[in-house]
């Protein structure tokens, strides 16, 4: 990667990948965009409606990107409330940036997530290779853009990669409409208000990983010798799995205090019956040496500090 375009940019992962990549690779060497405008934006940005594929070719080509990191999607819960947009943005956007990619011969990267599986397949250990029946239309969404790298790969040997994310917990960003994001906004209740209603059923149990973590994934995997790659576009990625009372139990080490009570939401628990309860990784650490460097402990004693002083300063301010 030298020259980089993100979509989707303002999101929960591309607002801190941006971040992370013009670190590595240097601040002019990142074009962020986005349908909204970034205000303060460090390097530079551009207003894209993934929708507009002419504009997109466009961005690209005058920025002189070699890589495409396609970011821009519906999340599940928000897919769910309007399943025909979420069809439209997510398959339509993923298109639109595939086939600039394959004009351009760009290096290409679009995560899936663990939504693409389904409540038959097999929810402990879940294979690499296995069945996928989504019930969900962010799950349809991410089976489809999966068959659909692997296409773009076969058909036109365009350098698509990708990784199933699990779900992510970062003190950057806010929940953003994920059936995963109790595990980031029971952190705020707790700092906020020492307490949280959790809409996700005691014992239900979740992949996780700490942003950190999925970043440098976005980067290793990217980095890594495409020889060596059999699962392109849809790696199995987790750095823990935990349910709603041992995250409580976690935060309860820094606060005693803290209490955690139960509402559960019929649409999103119904969402995450459907996922597994662990995946299993094996297949990415051994063709690209995936780590992961936070457990529970150690990503909750960091959420906890972090969000103590960012949310200190928005008092402040």
């Amino acid at each position: 990667m030298k020259k980089i375009m993100v979509t989707g940019a303002s999101g929960q992962i591309g607002s801190e990948l941006v971040v992370k990549l013009r670190e590595i690779y240097g601040q002019d060497a990142v074009l962020a965009t986005d349908i909204r405008q970034i205000i303060n934006s460090a390097g530079p940005f551009e207003v894209l409606d993934v929708m507009d594929g002419k504009r997109m070719y466009t961005l690209a080509k005058d920025f002189g990107a070699d890589t495409m990191i396609h970011m821009a999607a519906l999340l599940s819960a928000t897919a769910e409330k309007n399943p025909l947009l979420a069809w439209n943005l997510n398959m339509g956007g993923l298109m639109n940036a595939l086939e600039v990619a394959r004009e351009r011969e760009m290096q290409f990267f679009t995560p899936s997530s663990i939504g693409a599986f389904g409540p038959t397949t097999p929810k402990n250990d879940t294979p690499q290779d296995t069945l996928q029946r989504p019930t969900t239309m962010y799950g349809v969404n991410k089976v489809a853009g999966e068959l659909l790298c692997d296409y773009y790969h076969a058909r036109y040997g365009l350098d698509t990669r990708g990784v199933r994310f699990p779900g992510l917990v970062s003190y950057v960003t806010p929940p953003g409409g994920g059936t995963t994001d109790y595990a980031v906004d029971i952190y705020y209740k707790a700092i906020e208000e020492g307490r949280y209603t959790s809409y996700i059923a005691e014992g239900t149990y979740m992949d996780m990983m700490y942003m950190p973590d999925a970043l440098q994934a976005i980067v290793d995997v990217m980095e890594a010798d495409g020889s060596k790659l059999i699962h392109r576009n849809a790696f199995n990625i987790s750095a823990m799995s935990f349910e709603p009372s041992e995250i409580a139990a976690e935060i309860r080490k820094h606060i005693p205090h803290f209490k955690m009570s139960y509402q559960v939401d019929p649409v999103r628990q119904a969402i995450a019956d459907s996922w597994p309860n662990e995946i299993d990784s094996t297949a990415a650490r051994e063709e690209w040496g995936f780590k992961v460097e936070y457990n529970l402990e150690k990503m909750t004693i960091d959420m906890l500090q972090k969000l103590k002083k960012k949310l200190t300063k928005k008092a402040i301010s």
